[in-house]
């Protein structure tokens, strides 16, 4: 099991650059892990793509359904309370936006405090630094 970052699923639903490579990571283990608020970041990465580039629309609407369809398929990490201790504390000790402290927070809820435990997927640098000190194997950009 794995916890996923938004920065490393999105390239799963939109052609990019390191899309070949979170495929490669996501056959290796499947069991993915995510925040709750992760999908409402991928669809608005998806909704800016559109805006950007008026003729996917079809591509697009696909990977909204994808979305969907995966999401059912994902273990989701809920607990709000326990998220935001653990994204309070690290955002003191880590130079992280918001949400990649509340990514960071439900990964360790996901980890039940242990991040030597769990795999973080992430391909944001600055996420994967924080994740790499609080103790998680981190998988992330080159």
């Amino acid at each position: 099991m794995r916890f996923w970052d938004t920065s490393a699923l999105i390239p799963l639903f939109l052609p990019e650059l390191y899309t070949v490579r979170a495929e490669a990571w996501l056959r290796s283990d499947p069991d993915v892990t995510v925040w709750a608020f992760t999908r409402v970041e991928i669809l608005s990465a998806i909704s800016r793509r559109g805006r950007e580039e008026r003729a996917a629309v079809e591509l697009l609407e696909a990977a909204r359904r994808e979305v969907f369809d995966s999401w059912q398929q994902w273990t989701e990490v809920n607990d709000l309370r326990a998220v935001r201790q653990y994204a309070e504390r690290v955002i003191e000790i880590h130079p992280l936006r918001a949400a990649d402290a509340l990514q960071l927070g439900a990964a360790l809820v996901a980890a039940e405090g242990e991040p030597s435990t769990l795999e973080f997927v992430t391909l944001d640098r600055r996420l994967a630094g924080a994740a790499q000190r609080e103790g998680f194997p981190v998988f992330g950009p080159a």
